[in-house]
């Protein structure tokens, strides 16, 4: 699978609304667009509904992610600790991850983002020991529950 291949991805959405699953294909086209050579790792969870990019396929070396939910989409970064923040717009306080809460793709700041992705692609790249474990340009589903329960009360049961 690969970016032109939607077909999982998009019944992976259908039980968000309409404006959230627009939004998120506009993400992960903007993210494809950038690094083209990575590979799009989707986790279709319980909560959320998660993209990450990763130069590898294991998520330890994801340097940016879309989590889907009901109203909004999360553009975040897998390590955004060890990222530089300078404008403060990332949220999240734990050990690692850090993102934007992003309602409509006019609200993405899309140069600070390209810097930010810039320094947290260096920074997974960094984190990838063996290089034969570098893969190019694959969508990689790597869950799919069956039941889910999503924030704004979206509860679907795979089909």
């Amino acid at each position: 699978m690969s970016k032109k291949e939607t077909k999982d991805l998009l019944k992976f959405l259908e039980p968000f609304p309409k404006e959230v699953s627009e939004l998120a294909l506009w993400a992960r086209e903007f993210i494809w667009d950038q690094y083209p050579d990575c590979n799009e790792l989707i986790y279709d969870n319980y909560n959320a509904l998660a993209l990450g990019w990763s130069l590898t396929d294991k998520l330890t070396h994801t340097f940016c992610s879309i989590a889907v939910f009901a109203k909004y989409i999360h553009f975040g970064f897998y390590w955004g600790s060890e990222i530089a923040d300078p404008e403060k717009r990332l949220s999240g306080n734990g050990k690692q991850y850090r993102y934007m809460i992003v309602a409509d793709k006019k609200a993405l700041p899309k140069t600070y983002i390209r810097k930010l992705m810039k320094e947290a692609y260096a920074n997974s790249l960094a984190k990838v020991k063996d290089k034969t474990q570098l893969r190019e340009g694959m969508t990689i589903i790597k869950s799919a529950l069956a039941v889910k329960k999503r924030p704004g009360n979206i509860v679907s049961k795979k089909k």
